[in-house]
């Protein structure tokens, strides 16, 4: 647009803090405000039209319709490929752009048509228990830094200037549970364990370009988040650089003095964010800055200093362009859903699948074979490919239909749920029983959905406000699971869910254990691929499965001593980075530049990972740092995930750095300790119980800091 009056902040060819400026004259102090809450109205006499900041994204374009639907996050972790993330992310920005231009051709403006998108979570799954662990990239800092920027790169693209979505690292920070108190909770925390663990992949995700942040509901020593100045501050802008806008969770500045009693009104609550460095308040609580205007608690500038963030945002999405003058490119709706979208979901589940047993080589399956039982709750069931922030797709194919499309037109399957999820009757039916005595198997799915974990008031079967309070598989599925065993055929567990099932039990009972998390709408088919061989399982736990509860602090303890593999000194009943294959491969000629090294070198390190087995796998080759003494004892610094052809051997090489060498004092800073460290290279986490399980035996080097 070349108009003569066209105002200047709707020139995209003006810099754009130039374009801020004007625009930020031309508002009256209520517009302002208005504009800082995510339910924005819009300037009608500038015609700026309303917007929705609230838009969701986990794993696929959700609560708007239509879209391809990706495994849950958790599985998404469980790839342990960042360059199969980023190509989701990819896709997940066409179709919520495709959405975005359609709605706004048709002038609708309702939430979940906009491209700020509140994903990734990035909290850290300190603890089996939490209904929120499915969302997250796992346990481990190093693994959810690396698929959290993998997502977001995917999401906003690589323009500087501009974004295709904008993507959120949320929730900051220290939040993982319980989800019955997050509103009023206090998470104590160390100095260490918040450099070592909480805010890693926070700090990494700025760094990388992240567009927002998202601050918690709860108090972090004492300071809520949203209102806590040393986190919004302090590391964010000041020791980060970060750029971009903060938003709050929902409700989350009304709960300062609702439930923190940390103010006494909403105009203290709203000046105490808005000062700390919250500029985006999702609720209402921001109405209250004019009256903290009028008491003074806030300047004008305040406010200027906080929108002038989200107008940045804005213009970078192309939200103040004419669509004449716009560079922003319009994605066709034929992108949602497309057979290429499909093709990465299929494609995602089958990666994401978990081997976590096969005795007697019982899989893969023979797609030929005459006859197959399928039972469980869990087989036929469209919710258990979900997780909570999905979309909707047309096109969802359960685990039974999956397996139903993939074996002979002549294999007769005979199916029966035969119990819920948790009740049903002590035995299968006899007609189950009579069927499945000629069966070459019977294949039990089962496990959890969505509707027993997940967030605060959403998973509706759970009394605990969405956490799992005991992780076990609930009775009346293993009972049935014992009654299928006494069967006396081949007996394959399919496992569903976004967190360990605690039952050492069921493990034992079945000759094989797949576990397929909440694997989106091509999981029945990715199942499929798995069980009967078309590619070998591939996907690696992303969290430690205890033996039990009692292995673990309490739940609401925020130190990190005995949790996750990291900290933990409990045997576990299945360790992080664990997962078997259908060949198998072994780890040798680990070679180190340098054994003696000085603090702030780099160096490399090489192994041969050699496949020793009948057919191509694909293998998640994870390099450790172990201290003989110091904080944590293991952690994973880096990993490749690669394909080696039947009996191949291919070198994997990685470049250590003085951060990956280093770790923090107890004020939280980083150091590098001189001493003895062992560098493990390995298919899992470098503990006993995984060479026993059947993963290859770590190489070991041993490297001197001086």
């Amino acid at each position: 647009m070349r108009a003569a009056n066209q105002k200047p902040f709707l020139n995209v060819k003006l810099p754009l803090e130039e374009r801020i400026s004007d625009l930020l004259e031309r508002l009256s102090v209520e517009e302002k405000i208005a504009l800082m809450m995510d339910e924005s109205p819009g300037v009608a006499r500038l015609s700026i039209p309303p917007y929705k900041w609230w838009n969701e994204c986990l794993h696929g374009v959700a609560r708007a319709g239509r879209a391809t639907v990706f495994p849950q996050a958790i599985g998404l972790a469980a790839t342990f490929n960042p360059t199969l993330i980023r190509r989701i992310g990819e896709a997940i920005s066409a179709e919520a752009r495709a959405k975005h231009h359609e709605a706004m051709r048709e002038h609708r403006h309702q939430r979940y048509t906009g491209l700020t998108f509140w994903t990734p979570n990035i909290n850290i799954f300190r603890d089996p228990r939490w209904g929120r662990g499915q969302e997250t990239y796992g346990e481990d800092p190093h693994l959810t830094a690396t698929m959290g920027m993998a997502i977001v790169r995917g999401l906003q693209g690589n323009d500087p200037h501009r974004l295709r979505v904008a993507a959120c690292a949320k929730h900051y920070a220290v939040h993982s549970g319980p989800e019955q108190i997050r509103h009023g909770f206090d998470a104590k925390v160390s100095a260490f364990d918040l450099a070592d663990t909480y805010l890693y992949a926070f700090g990494q995700l700025v760094h990388g370009g992240v567009e927002s942040v998202m601050c918690a509901y709860n108090r972090v020593n004492g300071e809520p988040c949203c209102g806590n100045t040393e986190l919004l501050d302090g590391y964010l802008r000041k020791r980060w650089g970060f750029k971009g806008h903060v938003v709050s969770d929902c409700g989350a500045i009304d709960d300062f003095h609702r439930q923190h009693g940390v103010t006494r009104t909403a105009e203290e609550s709203a000046a105490k964010a808005l000062l700390a460095g919250c500029d985006l308040n999702c609720g209402t609580t921001y109405q209250a800055l004019r009256g903290a205007l009028s008491r003074r608690l806030i300047s004008e500038d305040d406010i200027n200093r906080s929108l002038r963030r989200l107008l940045r945002t804005g213009m970078k999405l192309g939200m103040f362009d004419r669509s004449d003058s716009s560079s922003t490119p319009q994605f066709s709706t034929r992108l949602i859903g497309c057979d290429r979208h499909r093709k990465l979901a299929r494609e995602a589940a089958r990666q994401s699948i978990v081997l976590l047993k096969n005795e007697r080589n019982l899989l893969p399956l023979d797609p030929k074979a005459p006859m197959y039982t399928v039972a469980g709750p869990a087989a036929a069931d469209g919710e258990v490919l979900l997780g909570n922030y999905s979309g909707l797709s047309d096109k969802m194919t359960s685990i039974l239909s999956g397996i139903t499309s993939r074996v002979s037109a002549t294999t007769t399957i005979y199916y029966a749920a035969s119990c819920q999820y948790d009740r049903g009757p002590d035995a299968p039916p006899m007609q189950l029983q009579m069927e499945s005595v000629q069966a070459a198997a019977v294949i039990a799915v089962m496990g959890i959905s969505p509707l027993f974990e997940g967030e605060e008031g959403d998973a509706i079967a759970n009394v605990d406000a969405g956490d799992r309070l005991d992780c076990s598989l609930p009775t009346a599925q293993i009972s049935m699971l014992a009654a299928l065993k006494k069967i006396g055929r081949p007996l394959v567990l399919i496992l569903t869910g976004g967190s360990p099932i605690i039952s050492p039990e069921i493990y034992a009972m079945a000759d094989a254990v797949l576990w397929a998390w909440y694997p989106g709408q091509e999981g029945g088919h990715g199942v499929a691929d798995v069980l009967f061989g078309d590619v070998s399982p591939s996907g690696r736990l992303p969290i430690t499965f205890p033996r039990s509860i009692k292995d673990l602090p309490a739940y609401d303890n925020y130190a990190m001593e005995g949790r996750t593999y990291r900290y933990s000194r409990a045997e576990p009943l299945y360790p992080f980075g664990f997962g078997l294959s259908y060949t198998r491969f072994r780890y040798s000629r680990l070679r180190v530049s340098k054994k003696r090294i000085k603090a702030g070198e780099t160096i490399t390190a090489e192994v041969a990972v050699t496949n020793s087995g009948q057919r191509e796998g694909d293998e998640v080759v994870q390099l450790y740092v172990r201290r003989s003494q110091g904080r944590p004892v293991v952690a994973l610094r880096d990993f490749r995930r690669v394909k080696i052809a039947a009996g191949q051997t291919a070198k994997v090489s990685f470049q250590i750095t003085p951060e990956m060498l280093g770790t923090f004092d107890d004020r939280g800073e980083p150091i590098c300790p001189t001493g003895r460290l062992d560098l493990i290279i390995s298919g899992a986490a470098p503990v006993e119980r995984s060479v026993a399980l059947g993963s290859a035996k770590p190489a070991v080097a041993e490297v001197t800091i001086v």
